[in-house]
């Protein structure tokens, strides 16, 4: 196996997957299953054909995707001054199903950042190894805002002893005005689900992204076709574990929103604007009746198949001595966002991947067999060194994969 083990030798300057996991049977036709069975040309006849679908376009946005209350933080973003400024650039983050578990606290001097264990995922993360992740990545995004609002930050992890909920502290004083390329690259992070053109990953994108390094984190990379074709297989075989698994199966489509009144209504979790569709697809899909679990798990595991792994340019996997240990998930969510900052800044696709994980995690918490904990870990090369998450990443086809997703305002998870 061909793997490039990129070191942090020391202080230098993180969803899910897609309609991740899906949600209880209904009678009727879903989206999915018309798609499947019916094709593009039906529904096209059908969106023009049958009455009443006007209001229903009207109903569910489908002329306004990323528009709303509920889309707000992406424009909002820079308005805000001070520590605000600050949590507004965070809540942008890349976080697991885009569940969004933050809470901060705030004044002119310090910010305190906090797991909210409500918002956890359940069964996909028993262990809050992604919750953790995500605050990293929010913590990250936080970090670089910093010095664009003329704010030195100092960041402490953990700071409370033995406290599991108050995970960060950064304590803010007066400094230098700075913009880099990664704090204006925040808006633009999407998490892309589109396919990807089978073009070779770039050594030179690879180098910059390997370029970012963060104490106590490795990044490998799986390049290679024997490479890719291994994650891919794990990938996979870890998304019908998954879709086997009715508890973890319900926690994912528990964060799929499939209206837009949901959308408006809770501002969080997995939309069908975010599944990396071409924008007539996804407005047919918009038009249907909710999917159903069973359908949502079968499109799903058929994206992982078909798109996500048969398109990925590379992956990429960053690891941490303890991949159990909360600070340093913190520190490999700070650097899997600082990966998406710069792979977004080079015109670089990247979806977040958690299959392997997720189930690795499931199966320790069930007592199983650990097949893919052995598997994920042989992947990588250092025994020191334990997988954490994964990501693929290229260049996506189209701007499909590049829509808004929800996001809860500042203002709603500032005290």
């Amino acid at each position: 196996m061909t793997t490039t083990a990129i070191v942090a030798p020391g202080l230098g300057d993180p969803s899910g997957a897609a309609l991740d996991g899906p949600g209880e049977d209904e009678p009727g036709v879903s989206r999915r299953t018309f798609l499947h069975r019916a094709g593009l040309v039906a529904g096209t006849a059908v969106v023009l054909s049958a009455g009443g679908l006007s209001y229903r376009a009207y109903d569910q946005g489908v002329l306004e995707p990323g528009e709303g209350g509920a889309y707000a933080a992406w424009d909002d973003w820079q308005r805000g001054t001070g520590a605000g400024a600050l949590v507004s650039a965070a809540i942008l983050a890349a976080n697991p199903h885009n569940s969004q578990a933050w809470v901060f606290a705030s004044t002119p001097s310090r910010i305190d950042v906090f797991a909210d264990r409500a918002r956890s995922t359940g069964a996909l993360d028993p262990f809050g190894r992604e919750l953790h992740v995500g605050l990293g990545a929010a913590l990250e995004n936080l970090l670089q805002a910093a010095p664009a609002h003329g704010l030195q930050a100092r960041l402490t992890l953990l700071p409370t002893a033995g406290n599991l909920v108050h995970v960060a502290r950064v304590d803010l004083t007066r400094g230098p005005t700075r913009r880099s390329a990664l704090y204006e690259a925040i808006p633009h992070r999407r998490t892309d689900r589109s396919p990807y053109r089978g073009t070779p990953f770039p050594a030179a994108a690879q180098s910059r992204l390997s370029a970012l390094t963060l104490p106590q984190t490795r990044l490998y990379w799986y390049v290679t076709p024997a490479d890719r074709a291994r994650v891919s297989a794990l990938m996979i075989s870890a998304a019908q574990a998954i879709t086997a698994d009715q508890q973890q199966s319900r926690d994912g489509f528990r964060l799929f929103r499939s209206s837009w009144d949901e959308i408006q209504k809770h501002k969080d979790g997995l939309t069908l604007d975010t599944q990396g569709l071409s924008a007539f697809t996804t407005a047919v899909a918009k038009l249907l009746p909710p999917s159903t679990r069973s359908a949502g798990d079968k499109f799903w595991l058929d994206q992982t198949r078909n798109t996500h792994t048969k398109t990925a340019a590379a992956y990429g996997i960053v690891a941490v001595p303890d991949a159990g240990d909360d600070a340093q998930r913190l520190t490999g969510g700070r650097l899997l966002e600082r990966i998406h900052l710069q792979a977004t800044a080079d015109g670089v696709a990247l979806q977040h991947m958690n299959q392997m994980t997720e189930r690795a995690d499931r199966e320790r918490q069930l007592s199983l067999t650990p097949t893919f904990a052995r598997a994920t870990q042989a992947l990588i090369p250092d025994a020191g060194y334990q997988p954490l998450v994964a990501f693929r990443v290229g260049f996506a086809q189209s701007a499909d994969g590049r829509r808004k997703s929800p996001r809860r305002p500042a203002a709603s998870v500032t005290s």
